[in-house]
């Protein structure tokens, strides 16, 4: 890989945070040649009542292989299972052994705080494992233990659903990309999810599945005077990069 090339790893809870949050500015970043990984903490297991969790589960990866297919990157998923994501160290052993295998130069995340545990729990985890990744007496514990990174990776959190807090409050970005170019990309890569539109259509009563993504997508970019964008904010604690790669990655 160029020197110039970089390494970005989404990971969010379930197939289709991804898709929703982030899959238009990981499009642009593909475009510019750069390596992406895609992966998901759960196959989505409690998706569906009229199928088990192993039907279902199997369903939704393939979805998410197909929308990843879209994208020309691999999808992978960790294999925590949906409302069952838990902060304790066996999870964040392996988390970290995901960094340390894929070794991104950037991070993309679940925000700390959304509408429900798994999102944050995962944005808890990752966050963990960026910093543990780079700790070289950390022990992962996992088979084949990859290297430790020779550095903490540039961490962003994607907005959080609808874009607010517990209590209805405007979560801010700190800065917004224009997807505007790769929109209908990214509206074809949440398509794939056909099995989570009929499931929020039951569970939430939302039977507007893509046509709500693309009215948040065009709330964000309405804010920097484009069609379309996407969130994000960056972790800037100590001792973190405080470089905004990103964004200088994207022009």
């Amino acid at each position: 890989m160029a020197d110039s090339q970089k390494r970005i790893l989404a990971i969010h809870a379930h197939p289709d945070d991804v898709e929703i949050q982030c899959a238009g500015t990981l499009a642009l970043l593909r475009q510019r040649g750069h390596h992406i990984n895609y992966m998901a903490m759960t196959p989505g297991d409690c998706g569906s009542a009229e199928l088990g969790p192993l039907a279902i589960a199997e369903t939704r990866r393939a979805e998410a292989r197909a929308a990843a297919d879209l994208l020309g990157v691999e999808y992978e998923c960790l294999e925590f299972r949906d409302l069952a994501i838990c902060f304790d160290n066996p999870s964040r052993q392996r988390v970290t052994e995901a960094l340390r295998r894929v070794r991104p130069d950037i991070v993309l995340t679940a925000p700390p705080v959304d509408y429900m545990p798994d999102h944050e729990i995962t944005s808890r985890l990752v966050r963990d494992a960026c910093f543990n990744a780079a700790v070289p007496n950390y022990d992962t514990r996992q088979p084949n233990p990859a290297a430790c990174l020779e550095k903490i990776p540039h961490l962003y959190y994607v907005d959080p659903v609808e874009g607010t807090d517990w209590y209805g409050n405007a979560v801010e970005p700190s800065f917004i990309v224009d997807t505007s170019s790769v929109f209908d990309l990214k509206r074809d890569m949440l398509a794939c999810h056909a099995s989570q539109r009929d499931w929020l259509r039951r569970q939430h009563g939302m039977d507007e599945y893509l046509d709500s993504m693309e009215r948040w997508s065009r709330q964000r970019g309405s804010q920097i005077a484009a069609e379309h964008g996407e969130g994000y904010r960056q972790h800037l604690g100590h001792p973190h990069p405080q470089d905004n790669l990103l964004l200088s990655l994207l022009g």
